[in-house]
């Protein structure tokens, strides 16, 4: 690995599930690359985070796994800081949404417009609904999606660059089609949201460690970073769990912390 400046690097901005641990963020990950800038989600507290690695106005583009607060919340912060903060360029950033999200995201903002019909959102954002049956192209990146088990449409996200990849679970519970998607991903950023003993009521939508590790194993990836988790465990027993099915290297991530591909 090499830390030049182009390098492809992923770096966690918000690691934590819908209830975000003390000092820690919700769903947020920067991936950066030749020429680009890209968060996927975009949760609560991100943006605060966020502007300790980079301006807020420097981004290439935020998508949007999926429609849920933990992840798409701080894009009313991230408004305010494109709209009134200190800027070097005046650029729209490009907002890719999931299918519908865009209605979802502007009955949610409408409520905070100035006057009512105003347009809350594209002062400062290129508002863009992405399609998850065909591939995105930000720059030097190509993305890919495939669609999650999870309550609401979530899609989880392939992104390639120069011949490397990572692929980020989203929500998601078993879903071969998120194996599928992350087969032989060098970075496989995975949900782990379930303690041992937890029990989803209203059907899945979430992984267990040991669940995330076998979708690893079945996927053959090259790394498995264990992600979106409360304050109820501890990395070592993520990692224990998790390398009962796979055997590569696990790791488990936290807010500020950089991997460089």
């Amino acid at each position: 690995m090499t830390d030049a400046a182009d390098a492809i690097s992923l770096t966690v901005v918000g690691s934590s599930s819908s209830i975000p641990r003390p000092g820690r963020a919700c769903s947020c990950y920067l991936l950066r690359g030749p020429g680009h800038a890209i968060a996927f989600d975009f949760g609560t507290g991100a943006l605060s985070n966020l502007r300790r690695h980079m301006a807020a106005e420097d981004l290439d583009a935020v998508v949007i796994s999926h429609m849920h607060a933990d992840h798409f919340l701080d894009i009313v912060p991230l408004r305010y800081a494109l709209r009134y903060g200190p800027r070097t360029n005046d650029r729209r950033v490009p907002l890719y949404l999931p299918p519908d999200g865009e209605a979802m995201l502007r009955r949610m903002t409408d409520a905070f417009a100035s006057e009512p019909g105003a347009d809350y959102l594209s002062h400062v954002f290129d508002v863009r609904t992405y399609d998850p049956e065909k591939p995105l192209r930000i720059g030097a990146a190509q993305l890919r999606f495939a669609r999650t088990t999870h309550f609401v449409p979530a899609f989880a996200v392939r992104y390639e660059c120069d011949g490397k990849s990572v692929t980020y679970s989203a929500d998601t519970a078993p879903d071969e089609r998120v194996g599928a998607l992350a087969r032989g991903t060098d970075l496989f950023l995975c949900e782990a949201t379930l303690l041992r003993a937890d029990v989803e009521t209203h059907g899945r939508g979430h992984l267990r460690p040991e669940e995330a590790g076998l979708m690893a194993r079945d996927a053959g990836v090259r790394r498995l970073l264990l992600t979106h988790y409360g304050s109820e465990t501890s990395a070592g027993e993520m990692i224990a769990e998790a390398g009962a099915a796979f055997a590569g290297e696990i790791s488990v991530a936290d807010d500020g912390e950089r991997l460089v591909l």
